[in-house]
C-alpha cells in the first residue's frame, strides 16, 4: 500500500512526560497460544525478554516519566503486559475482565493495586482487557471490539467516565487488541496526525469512522503493524515505536514527531509490544 503522510508536516510537537504502570517480565514465557503470535513450542530467551524490558523502562525514565510497577506474579506469564490490566482516567480505575482462563486471575492483582494507591475502582460486569482495546484521543475514548473486549463493556466505560466512546470492529486476528492496530500520538487533541492505524485491521465501517475523525491520520504500511509498530507509546513528541518499524518512523519524523526505537522481539512473542507494557495513569 501507499503510505499516506499527513498534511501536517511541519507540526509543533509539545512533549508531556507521563505517568504509567508496569510490570517486570519476572515470570515471562510462551507456556500457551491464545494469539496467533504465541508458539509454545519454540524457546523463550527469558534473559533478553528481561533486557528489552528494563530497556524500555529506561527509556522513560530518560524522557522524564514517572514509572511505578506492580509485583509480577509467578504462574502468570502475560502479566508483563500491564495495559491489559485496566484503563485509567482522573484517577478512576475500570477493572479488567480478561476472555481467556490464562488471564483471568491478572484481573485480582491490578485491581488491588489500583485500590492500594488511591485510585478508584470501577469493577466490570463484562469483559474487556483494559487498555488494550480502550484508547484516549482528544477527549474521545475509541474502544476495540472483534476479538477480545465485548462491545458491552463500551456502554459501560462511556458510564465509568462519562465520556464519548467510538466503537471500533478489529477483523483480522493479528490485530486482536485496538493498540495493535492504532497509536495515539498526541492524545491532547484530535488534531492533524493525532493517530496512526493501520486501515485493514479494521472493518470498512470502522476504516471510514477513523478517516473522519482524523484526516490527517497516518497511515501505516503492513510492514510496519507487523512488527508492532502501531503498539508505541507517546507523550506527545517523543514516540517510542518498534525499532523494527522504520517506514512508520519515518512517516512519524515527517509529523513532526521523534522516534524513540526500542527493541521488544522478544516480548512481542507472547503477542504484545510497547504500549502493551504500558498502562497509562491518568
Amino acid at each position: 500500500m501507499t503510505l499516506t503522510r499527513p498534511a501536517s508536516a511541519a507540526a509543533h510537537r509539545e512533549a508531556v512526560p507521563r505517568r504509567v504502570l508496569m510490570c517486570r517480565p519476572t515470570w515471562f514465557t510462551v507456556a500457551y497460544r491464545i494469539n496467533p503470535w504465541m508458539h509454545p513450542e519454540q524457546h523463550t530467551d527469558h534473559e533478553l525478554a528481561m533486557r528489552q524490558w528494563q530497556h524500555l523502562y529506561d527509556t522513560y525514565r530518560s524522557l522524564g516519566f514517572e514509572v511505578e510497577l506492580i509485583d509480577p506474579v509467578e504462574e502468570l506469564p502475560d502479566m508483563v503486559y500491564a495495559a491489559n490490566g485496566g484503563f485509567v482516567i482522573d484517577g478512576v480505575a475500570y477493572g479488567a475482565s480478561f476472555v481467556y482462563p490464562e488471564r483471568q486471575p491478572e484481573a485480582h492483582w491490578y485491581n488491588e493495586w489500583f485500590k492500594q494507591n488511591g485510585f478508584e475502582l470501577r469493577e466490570p460486569r463484562h469483559i474487556n482487557e483494559g487498555e488494550g482495546d480502550f484508547l484516549l484521543v482528544g477527549g474521545v475514548i475509541l474502544a476495540g471490539t472483534g476479538f477480545r473486549s465485548d462491545s458491552s463493556s463500551h456502554a459501560e466505560v462511556a458510564a465509568a467516565f462519562n465520556r464519548e466512546v467510538v466503537t471500533l470492529r478489529l477483523v483480522d486476528p493479528s490485530f486482536y487488541h485496538l493498540d495493535t492496530a492504532v497509536a495515539v500520538l498526541d492524545s491532547a487533541a484530535a488534531g492533524p496526525a493525532a493517530i496512526a492505524f493501520l486501515p485493514e485491521a479494521f472493518d470498512e465501517a470502522s476504516q471510514a469512522t477513523l478517516r473522519e475523525r482524523f484526516p490527517g491520520a497516518i497511515e501505516v504500511d503492513r510492514a510496519s503493524a507487523d512488527v508492532f509498530g502501531l503498539n508505541a507509546f507517546s507523550d506527545g513528541k517523543n514516540v517510542v515505536v518498534a525499532a523494527q518499524a522504520t517506514s512508520m518512523h519515518e512517516q512519524l519524523k515527517d509529523a513532526g514527531y521523534t522516534p524513540v526505537p526500542v527493541d521488544l522481539s522478544e516480548l512481542k512473542r507472547g503477542g504484545g509490544g510497547i504500549k502493551c507494557c504500558t498502562l497509562e495513569l491518568r
